[in-house]
């Protein structure tokens, strides 16, 4: 009887055993297939940022040969605080990333409820939708510097004909339009991407709910308010977080579209670290220009991480 007793305790011990085992070869198996994309992103992001912050640390200039490299710590931080082209570059892009990823969700999430219906076309819609976002974003600024020129510009062409305007305005060239010129362009850009991140998370919504809500008497408006919002929420912050460090990035529209111009009305902060570093060839001043933009994407990054992480009802949590 001892003995069946020993063999009956013994059993569970050798399962979790064999099970501590499999789980370590799992994660050993785990390690293996991620070390060449952990190897690459070491080589590509972790070397340079080191090396960037490491020139921030010197006053570097590539403007004169054999010029000597002191170390001066964080006078170049320093500097970026009190400098004033840098404090407009940080409201240029705030303004920028704030509007435009405001308005992108309220049509993303527009265009996503349509194309999320049944209706005959909607593969054609589906992918017409994604056309300008598919586009190279220096494509889609040359585009959009040929609609705004005010000599043969479509879109002066159109508010003439609507009597909004009596004679073209010159969008690329006026400081209180050109911000508003870019910003229009960015949202006809990247609209679609925060649509397609949307309609994934409407297409994990069960139809069960919607028709339970529709039996109960339910409107449309209020299954909208009451069940795709709170389910959508998840995705709605992931799209938000994409969509927001991606335009406080935003380098390659401003660069081809105003070069920062009229002025310094249009640089971003990524725009301004990229005239320093290869116009100015102020390479330890650019570098602190690129970590301290670097640092703000990584704070943006912690606070939708911290919301994405925060408990939801049940005590779970989101995506």
């Amino acid at each position: 009887m001892a003995t069946v007793e020993r063999v009956a305790v013994a059993a569970p011990a050798r399962t979790r055993v064999r099970r501590s085992a499999q789980a370590r070869a799992d994660a050993r198996l785990g390690l293996i297939l991620a070390a060449p994309a952990v190897a690459f992103i070491v080589a590509v992001a972790f070397f340079p940022l080191i090396g960037t912050i490491r020139d921030s640390l010197f006053r570097i200039s590539l403007r004169f040969a054999n010029q000597p490299r002191p170390f001066v710590g964080l006078e170049n931080y320093a500097n970026v605080l009190q400098d004033d082209r840098w404090h407009n570059a940080l409201r240029v892009t705030g303004l920028v990333s704030g509007v435009s990823v405001a308005v992108e969700l309220v049509l993303g999430m527009i265009i996503a409820l349509l194309i999320n219906r049944a209706f005959v076309g909607r593969g054609i819609v589906r992918a017409a939708v994604l056309i300008p976002w598919a586009l190279t974003t220096v494509v889609s600024a040359r585009m959009w510097a040929w609609i705004y020129d005010a000599r043969y510009g479509v879109f002066n062409d159109i508010l003439l004909r609507l009597g909004i305007i009596d004679s073209p305005l010159i969008f690329l060239s006026k400081p209180e339009l050109t911000i508003w010129a870019m910003i229009g362009a960015e949202i006809w850009k990247t609209t679609p991407f925060m649509a397609l991140l949307l309609l994934a998370g409407l297409q994990l919504i069960p139809a069960d709910i919607y028709e339970a809500a529709e039996i109960d008497g339910a409107t449309g408006w209020q299954a909208f308010w009451r069940i795709t919002l709170p389910m959508l929420k998840p995705t709605i912050l992931v799209a938000l977080l994409f969509r927001t460090i991606d335009a406080v990035r935003m380098f390659d529209l401003p660069r081809v579209l105003t070069n920062g111009g009229p002025g310094v009305s249009t640089e971003t902060l990524v725009l301004y670290s990229y005239n320093t570093l290869f116009t100015s060839l102020n390479f330890g001043y650019g570098s602190a220009l690129a970590v301290t933009s670097f640092l703000i994407v990584l704070l943006i990054s912690f606070i939708y991480i911290k919301v994405l992480g925060a408990p939801t009802q049940g005590g779970r949590r989101g995506v």
